[in-house]
C-alpha cells in the first residue's frame, strides 16, 4: 500500500502505571508525527525532545531516539505463471525476486518531570548502543541502573 503504518508499544518500564505519572496515551502517535512509513534506506539515528503538559498543566519532557531496523518487504518472493510462454521465460520467470530491502521506525522514548536533554539523549544512546550491538545486557537491569542513584547521607559512608 501506502507504505504507513501504525506504531505500537512493544516493550514499556515500568510495566504498569504508576497512580501520580501515568502512562502518556498516544505517545507512538507522538513519536512519529510524520505517521510510520518504510523507508527503502537505512536513516541516521534522530533525538528530539518535546514538552508534554497534562491535564494538571504538569510539564513531561519527552526524549525520542529513533532509528531505522531493516524489515522484509511484503512482496511476494516469485512470480506466478499460467504455464505458457517461451522456455527462456519460464527459467527467468521461476527464479526467486529479490525483494526491496526496506526500513523501518523504531523508537526509544523517555518521559520525565525533570528536563535533562543531554542526560536523556546519552541513556537513550546507550539503550540503542546495547540493542545494536547484541549484548547480552539485561535491558530491564540497563535501565534501572540507569534510573537509580544513591545518595549519600552526610558525613556518613562512602
Amino acid at each position: 500500500g501506502s507504505g504507513d503504518g501504525q506504531g505500537q508499544i512493544l516493550q514499556r518500564f515500568p510495566e504498569k502505571d504508576w497512580e501520580d505519572n501515568p502512562f502518556p496515551q498516544g505517545i507512538e502517535l507522538f513519536c512519529q508525527p510524520s505517521g510510520w512509513q518504510l523507508f527503502p534506506e537505512r536513516n541516521p539515528p534522530t533525538f528530539f525532545v518535546a514538552v508534554l503538559t497534562d491535564i494538571n498543566s504538569e510539564r513531561h519532557y519527552c526524549a525520542c531516539f529513533t532509528f531505522w531496523e531493516a524489515v522484509e518487504s511484503p512482496q511476494p518472493q516469485s512470480h506466478a505463471r499460467n504455464g505458457e510462454g517461451e522456455e527462456e521465460e519460464e527459467e527467468e520467470a521461476s527464479a526467486p525476486v529479490q525483494p526491496a530491502q526496506l526500513f523501518a521506525p523504531k523508537s526509544l522514548v523517555l518521559v520525565s518531570r525533570l528536563d535533562h536533554a543531554e542526560v536523556f539523549r546519552n541513556s537513550l544512546g546507550l539503550i540503542y548502543t546495547i540493542y545494536v550491538d547484541g549484548l547480552s545486557a539485561s535491558l530491564e537491569n540497563v535501565i534501572g541502573n540507569l534510573l537509580t542513584c544513591t545518595i549519600p547521607i552526610t558525613g556518613g559512608a562512602q
